[in-house]
C-alpha cells in the first residue's frame, strides 16, 4: 500500500465513523436556561441615557416655547 492509500483510508474511516455519530448531542453540550446577550449594567445604561435624553428633550421644548 502506498502513503497516499493509506491517508485515504484514514480519512474514509474518520468520515465513516462521524456519519455514524451524526445526530447524537451529548446532554451537557445542549444549552439551558435564558442567558441574555447583555448585562444587567449595561442595559441600566442604555435605559438611563434614552431615558434621560428624552426627559431632556421634553424640558428643551417647554422652556423654549413649543415647537419652534
Amino acid at each position: 500500500m502506498t502513503t497516499s492509500r493509506r491517508l485515504a483510508d484514514r480519512k474514509v474511516v474518520k468520515f465513516q465513523n462521524n456519519i455514524t455519530k451524526r445526530g447524537s448531542v451529548p446532554e451537557t453540550s445542549v444549552k439551558k436556561g435564558y442567558d441574555y446577550p447583555v448585562g444587567p449594567i449595561v442595559l441600566g445604561f442604555f435605559v438611563f441615557v434614552v431615558i434621560g435624553s428624552s426627559l431632556f428633550q421634553i424640558i428643551r421644548m417647554a422652556t423654549s416655547g413649543g415647537v419652534f
